[in-house]
């Protein structure tokens, strides 16, 4: 992909706000929202669901065959994407922070990796479109016309996880969480495909004590400027 794409990609590590600010900025431009993560989750679920063995590649290439993912609008700015794996709605399913897990695990799987970066490549090639995930501004859209990367103190992005889970009505433990968090950081940061790393030409943007508002800004006004990466 040599020529500049019309994709927004909105890159970084769980809880620093990627999704809300996505859909914001997908909403305001008049965009499509893809949110990568989801696909992956979507497929972790299948896979633990299936008791599939994840070293097994000919056992995770026949799942592949069988998996159908759909990622219909939320139904509102503040609703995560809504995912429906073989027409059944799993939206719920995979936003725990176990199903977290295992999508960062998946994620490292060749196999499951180039399927689901073709697809998401799909989508892109059709343009105006904001990518959120981990990896859309280095290898899914490398050349992305906007590039952001967002991060946060790793107990922030937990205490921001720990309300959200509990405004769902969920008991959770803040410390597990935080330890939840820094594992994934470190099997996303770590893996030899794909690893979550900042684009050279993104902005990263510092989300620790910003409100969502604030950073949607601040994306808003790098892309309608067509501002080079650098950090604010």
């Amino acid at each position: 992909m040599p020529e500049t794409m019309n994709v927004i990609t909105i890159d970084g590590p769980s809880g620093v706000g990627k999704s809300t600010i996505s859909r914001k900025i997908a909403q305001a431009l008049g965009y499509t929202y893809l949110d990568t993560g989801a696909m992956y989750r979507a497929v972790g679920l299948y896979l633990v669901e299936n008791e599939l063995d994840l070293s097994d590649d000919l056992a995770v290439q026949g799942a592949l065959e069988n998996i159908r993912i759909e990622l219909l609008p939320s139904p509102g700015e503040n609703e995560e994407t809504r995912v429906l794996l073989n027409g059944v709605d799993v939206s719920a399913a995979i936003r725990t922070p176990e199903m977290a897990m295992i999508a960062s695990r998946v994620s490292a799987l060749p196999l499951i990796r180039a399927r689901l970066t073709a697809l998401q490549q799909d989508i892109g090639a059709e343009g105006c479109v904001v990518a959120e995930g981990r990896d859309t501004g280095t290898v899914v859209f490398p050349s992305a016309r906007h590039k952001f990367f967002l991060d946060a103190r790793p107990e922030e992005r937990a205490r921001r996880r720990v309300l959200q889970l509990r405004a769902r009505g969920e008991a959770v433990d803040e410390q597990q969480i935080l330890q939840m968090t820094l594992e994934r950081d470190k099997n996303d940061r770590e893996r030899v495909i794909a690893p979550l790393r900042q684009a050279e030409d993104a902005l990263a943007i510092d989300t620790t004590n910003r409100d969502i508002d604030e950073v949607a800004a601040l994306v808003l006004e790098s892309v309608r400027k067509g501002s080079p990466g650098r950090e604010r």
